[in-house]
């Protein structure tokens, strides 16, 4: 039954495309009072399905897990594709409003057509930052809205992200802040959803992810902060033309848009099982919510308020 409410939302959540046209967001959602939170960090792993993320060795993820509030059955959108998912993850809206189809870097398409939650997060002269695996994720670089992009080359591998991330953060104290990791999606693909391959890229995620809780701690921001673990999608087996199994993803199986969200840190509650619906949008309201950023009226997605402490 889990599954059905997220797509029954999906579904009557369309009515907002016409209340997004006609309005630029000057109403926002009524919710419970977000605790203190001064950083929020969302790390997404791609291709993170959370069967496998389970059963892999991940200790500061599952750590984070157990510790914090999470849900190993939140759903994505349709199409389940890295770059349409991601964009409904940064804007609150699903693909038929933010009109991010594609799913390579294509800079003649030019830029996403709705705000972000760093052009959002700006308004309010928050400081925002993107550390990511993939040249695609400019396409969501609205102008001024995101203080430090870095897309590291020629390594672009997750500890590579980390490090780059680690040798920003105590400078820059970002508010709001987007890390994404390629490297289970890059071995999915090329050895199979549930390969020994994308198990210990999963497992390399994890020590880059300890590098970053690091980071933040020796930044001196922990005790302000909430980290938010999640993925674009999940993924499932198929035969190439050659008879190799590999992994895809793009459709609605289950094995596709089966997401997890972890939330840990200030104001989370521990070792809650999150049970209300989570759908890819809401990470959007989620994050602006714990920012004390209002969270636009044409957002698709609310504040996953059940997982946090509130007023």
């Amino acid at each position: 039954m889990k599954f059905v409410a997220p797509i029954l939302r999906l579904t009557l959540s369309l009515i907002t495309i016409a209340v997004f046209s006609l309005t630029t967001g000057c109403a926002h959602v009524a919710v419970a009072k977000a605790p203190p939170v001064k950083h929020v960090f969302i790390i997404s792993f791609d291709q993170g399905n959370p069967d496998l993320i389970q059963r892999s060795d991940m200790p500061t993820f599952h750590l984070m897990a157990e510790q914090g509030a999470h849900d190993w059955s939140a759903y994505t959108i349709i199409p389940s594709l890295t770059l349409p998912s991601h964009t409904s993850m940064l804007t609150g809206v699903g693909p038929q409003v933010h009109q991010i189809l594609w799913n390579d870097y294509e800079p003649q398409k030019g830029l996403v057509k709705v705000p972000t939650i760093f052009s959002l997060a700006k308004q309010q002269g928050l400081v925002t930052a993107m550390f990511v695996g993939k040249e695609k994720f400019e396409h969501l670089l609205l102008p001024g809205s995101v203080d430090v992009f870095d897309w590291p080359q020629p390594e672009d591998d997750a500890k590579a992200v980390a490090r780059v991330f680690a040798a920003n953060v105590g400078k820059l104290k970002p508010n709001l802040c987007f890390i994404h990791f390629r490297d289970p999606d890059t071995a999915g693909h090329k050895y199979g959803a549930d390969s020994p391959e994308k198990i210990k890229a999963l497992e390399n995620c994890d020590a880059a992810l300890k590098i970053i809780k690091d980071a933040i701690a020796d930044a001196g921001i922990l005790d302000r902060s909430v980290i938010i673990l999640t993925a674009d999608h999940g993924s499932h087996n198929i035969k190439d033309k050659n008879g190799k199994t590999v992994g895809t993803h793009g459709s609605a199986e289950r094995a596709d848009v089966r997401i997890p969200w972890i939330a840990w840190g200030m104001g989370v509650k521990k070792n809650y099982s999150i049970t209300a619906p989570v759908v890819q949008y809401d990470t959007a309201a989620t994050a602006l919510w714990l920012l004390h950023v209002p969270v636009p009226d044409y957002f698709w997605g609310r504040p996953v308020t059940s997982a946090f402490e509130t007023h």
